[in-house]
């Protein structure tokens, strides 16, 4: 089958009309009109997963994220961009990848998060009402019922594998409406606030991020990585319904850059909190909760 083809129907649920002015969606490396006969399917182009379609020989790697986004000044394997573009070129290898398009097309990313943690009556957190009704980035909506916070947050982890959930101060005991977004999402605290969502649950946060909510609801970091799992499940779904006679598989060393040390948990004693300098250079006292 042509890579053509296969890019074509992922392009009709996914157009690439709809990727951000940044993004680089598309096929990366590769010429549109080579027959290729299996298909890999990971989050991100790594020198493992090229591997493992050289091992399991596949001809074509379809990607969340793009292996390049600027243009390569030289090609001399010091990185691993360069080293994963030439190992691709070297095996004959198309490069193709579903990104922003896929993040903010109906029923993509976000939406699919959303429904795997049991989210509905789901609509568009941030339309962008000038590419198509039903295009933009996020979701809000409801749980079928209230439910404590806390609760759901490790629920929520448990279900996406998260090895570590960061979370701002709890504001709501119990939590119905949840606003989401997949991959780095802080710039739409504004949207989930003003949707009326008491937890929003997004990647990426920076420090200021947990405290600009103002006690108005509770933000967490679920993790790039986990929060974009999905994009594999939307992609196979796309060549199971479309392509049926086409051989696809997940990758199984598609794997989350980002490594957890769990260390001693302790945090400070919320409102009781103190920290004493005192003069003649002596040790300032903390008192933690341990």
């Amino acid at each position: 089958m042509k890579i053509k083809e296969i890019t074509d129907a992922i392009e009709r649920f996914a157009p690439l009309a709809l990727q951000e002015e940044y993004d680089n969606a598309g096929l990366v490396v590769g010429d549109p009109e080579r027959e290729v006969g299996r298909a890999l399917l990971a989050v991100d182009v790594t020198e493992e997963v090229l591997a493992e379609a050289e091992q399991e020989g596949c001809d074509l790697v379809v990607t969340h994220h793009p292996i390049v986004f600027h243009p390569l000044k030289r090609l001399n394997e010091t990185d691993y961009v360069q080293r994963c573009v030439a190992r691709a070129v070297r095996w004959d290898i198309a490069l193709y990848a579903c990104h922003t398009n896929l993040d903010s097309t109906p029923n993509g990313m976000s939406w699919r998060l959303a429904s795997e943690l049991g989210i509905g009556s789901l609509r568009v957190l941030a339309p962008s009402p000038d590419k198509g009704e039903g295009v933009g980035f996020g979701v809000v909506g409801e749980l079928p019922e209230a439910v404590p916070t806390l609760d759901y947050l490790r629920e929520a982890g448990r279900r996406l594998r998260v090895g570590a959930l960061r979370h701002s101060r709890i504001v709501h005991e119990r939590v119905r409406r949840v606003a989401v977004c997949t991959g780095a999402g802080g710039s739409l605290l504004g949207e989930a606030l003003r949707a009326g969502a008491e937890l929003y649950l997004t990647a990426d946060l920076k420090y200021n991020d947990f405290m600009a909510p103002s006690g108005r609801l509770t933000v967490a970091d679920i993790g790039h990585f986990e929060s974009e799992y999905c994009a594999i499940e939307i992609l196979f779904e796309i060549f199971s319904k479309n392509l049926r006679t086409f051989a696809v598989r997940k990758s199984r060393c598609s794997c989350n850059p980002v490594n957890y040390l769990c260390l001693l948990r302790f945090r400070w004693r919320e409102g009781r909190s103190a920290c004493r300098l005192r003069s003649g250079g002596e040790d300032a006292e903390k008192k933690f909760n341990h």
